[in-house]
């Protein structure tokens, strides 16, 4: 019985604090990213350089601030014609979905985690974070459809009463 309570009170804290397994990154692990970046810029190989711009793409995207995110998309973006290997576009379309995720454009990141999906059907990272963009689209709804039967209850309470005093 207690389990059953443990985790009741475990789905409805899920359901309020989003109860995603998505990484956050550092601020000093993505300056150390941008330092591999501008290292590899002097004379590196161009796999070398494409991996640390990888990095920093995942850095970005798994940041906390708004900024980094739209930059680790705009990196990414640029980057994905740019590579015919289906392993690094699936790599870039996952980045992006999280991406996308983090900046709450749900509907944009579940295409991506999508197309991400037609390339590696199986891929458990990928399938996981369809779930969450799926089950924090489902939160959104509900708590949409909540807000708006809230305000439809105001509305019609209000004109109640307005009608009772009129009376």
């Amino acid at each position: 019985m207690d389990a059953k309570f443990g985790s009741l009170f475990e789905t409805i804290g899920n359901f309020f604090t989003g109860g995603e397994q998505i990484p956050w990154c550092d601020r000093d692990v993505i300056a150390g990213c941008e330092r591999e970046v501008a290292e590899a810029a002097n004379g590196d190989s161009e796999e070398r350089k494409n991996e640390s711009i990888m990095r920093l793409s995942w850095a970005l995207v798994h940041s906390r601030q708004k900024e980094d995110i739209q930059r680790g998309i705009a990196m990414l973006e640029t980057s994905l014609g740019n590579d015919k290997s289906p392993l690094h576009q699936r790599e870039k379309l996952y980045l992006l979905a999280v991406g996308y995720y983090r900046s709450n454009d749900y509907g944009r990141s579940r295409q991506l985690v999508e197309q991400c999906l037609e390339i590696a059907p199986d891929w458990r990272q990928a399938l996981s974070l369809k779930k969450i963009v799926e089950d924090r689209i489902a939160k959104d709804g509900v708590i949409g459809i909540g807000i708006t039967a809230t305000a439809v209850g105001l509305i019609v309470g209000g004109i109640a009463t307005a009608l009772a005093r009129r009376s």
